[in-house]
């Protein structure tokens, strides 16, 4: 009896297979076939940006090992991994809805009775064994509405999935950005101190000077302004190059040990430039946070499968075999057994509009959906075609600047040594110096702009996910 039991609960599992769930269709991406320009291509490399891997984008040991660092112990990177796992459970949960739960029983009863209870008039004692298995309310899902729900949670926990990428995308080039950002005001740091140290002794030069009467106080008191606006600048330097570390310390989750290889300078980084653009249709696939907002639109598209199953009648099944006996040696002997099948009907029939605004809500929910699908696609396009853009502009604006840091160091020579032979005045020679130590500024500017581009065309693309590249036709996938 049981084993007939068990038999036609399996074959009501099997027949509710069925959703009403829309057929889900990606929506058209809202933006051009190509990029800017007509950037594009697998580049020298031969393979798609998102799956080359850092190790071979970023040259510089020391931020390579800064990178590892991170992914081992950045806190919110854990939290993306904790939340995922957490979905995962969720969703188990969810999907056990498809089968019946099915309980195994055992109890013995004992009971006496009273004279007035007792069919003899008098105390009489009863004793009842049974064991058996039993299915508790188990709903046969043939509208689909628990399929539909197991599948939302199925698209959200893949969701989650794809937010620890993007999370993880995104510590990446945090790490990159941040350790360049330190380079470069180490370099910005080097630069005033070697103009501290340069006006300071222009500054002797004119206090000997003003001394033998050949310069003015004026010039004495222009360039003693000169040394505190170096020494202010310097101090300025040295605080954010400490907050800088400090930054970096939190993005690793760890003080930074003191082991780690020496830092390449800025201009000697060696970031790989020759990123590939690809396709903007290859975003669909190489993007976790397009990847992400379709997994949500797919979750909302099953809601509507539950919601529209909720019209509908739903039935469930209740139902125990096993046996019986007033004796513990008779439970397992031939007319013992027992069973009960308690199968029950739920029509919807006044429900006051709550189930065709749950159908509402669940058609906008989608519609919203899929305008953030079309807005994550958009700004992602942008974000690559701002990057193109920027990574050629970049290369021209570092080839100037590096032309006019040259020519103004020629340019305070020829100051000094006029100054030296008193042909010019301080102003002169200060303006020079002046505008050589702008130019350098701008020079390291320029040079962590042109970086940072490089780290968010990497990003932008999808990369960032690979430690080692990939070899010719194969793909990280989503």
């Amino acid at each position: 009896m049981v084993r007939h039991f068990l038999l036609a609960t399996a074959s009501a599992v099997l027949l509710a297979s069925c959703t009403l769930a829309p057929k889900y269709q990606r929506p058209e991406a809202p933006v051009a076939s190509a990029f800017p320009g007509g950037e594009g291509g697998e580049g020298q490399t031969g393979v798609h940006a998102a799956d080359i891997g850092w190790r071979d984008v970023f040259g510089d040991e020391r931020l390579r090992e800064l990178i590892s660092l991170a992914l081992e112990n950045n806190r919110g990177l854990r939290i993306a991994a904790l939340n995922v796992e957490r979905a995962r459970a969720q969703y188990h949960i969810q999907r056990a809805d498809l089968f019946p739960t099915v309980n195994a029983t055992a109890s013995d009863t004992l009971q006496r009775m009273s004279a007035s209870q007792s069919p003899t008039r008098e105390p009489l004692e009863l004793s009842a064994y049974s064991v058996g298995v039993g299915v508790t309310a188990y709903e046969l899902d043939f509208f689909g509405r628990v399929r539909s729900l197991n599948n939302q949670a199925l698209e959200q926990y893949l969701a989650l999935g794809e937010a620890q990428r993007s999370a993880h995308l995104s510590l990446v080039a945090e790490v990159a950005r941040a350790y360049l950002t330190q380079r470069a005001l180490d370099e910005q740091l080097a630069l005033a101190r070697q103009t501290l140290e340069t006006v300071q002794a222009s500054f002797d030069i004119t206090r000997r000077s003003y001394e033998l009467g050949r310069a003015s106080e004026l010039d004495l008191r222009t360039a003693e302004t000169q040394v505190h606006a170096s020494r202010f600048t310097l101090e300025f330097y040295k605080r954010q190059y400490a907050q800088a570390e400090n930054a970096l310390v939190l993005l690793i989750g760890r003080p930074l040990p003191a082991e780690l290889p020496a830092p390449r300078p800025l201009s000697n980084q060696q970031l790989l430039a020759d990123l590939p653009a690809g396709l903007p249709s290859d975003l669909l696939q190489r993007r976790p946070d397009i990847l992400q907002a379709e997994h949500q639109l797919k979750a909302a598209n099953a809601n509507i499968g539950a919601a529209r199953a909720a019209f509908f009648p739903s039935i469930t099944l209740t139902g125990s075999g096993g046996f019986s006996s007033t004796e513990l040696v008779g439970l397992f002997s031939g007319g013992a057994g027992v069973w009960s099948f308690v199968p029950q009907i739920r029509v919807p029939i006044f429900t006051g509009g709550r189930l065709r605004a749950n159908l509402e809500v669940a058609e906008v929910s989608k519609s919203i959906e899929i305008a953030r699908y079309e807005a994550t696609i958009q700004t992602a396009f942008r974000e690559v075609a701002d990057a193109l853009v920027a990574r050629a502009s970049f290369e021209e604006q570092l080839k100037a600047q590096t032309d006019r840091v040259t020519a103004e160091e020629q340019r305070f020579r020829l100051s000094e040594q006029r100054y030296r032979a008193g042909v010019d005045s301080y102003i002169t020679l200060l303006s020079a110096q002046r505008d050589l130590y702008n130019a350098q500024q701008t020079l390291i500017d320029a040079q962590l702009s042109r970086m940072f581009n490089l780290v968010n065309l990497y990003k932008a693309l999808g990369g960032g996910w690979l430690a080692s590249t990939l070899p010719p036709g194969t793909s990280a996938g989503g």
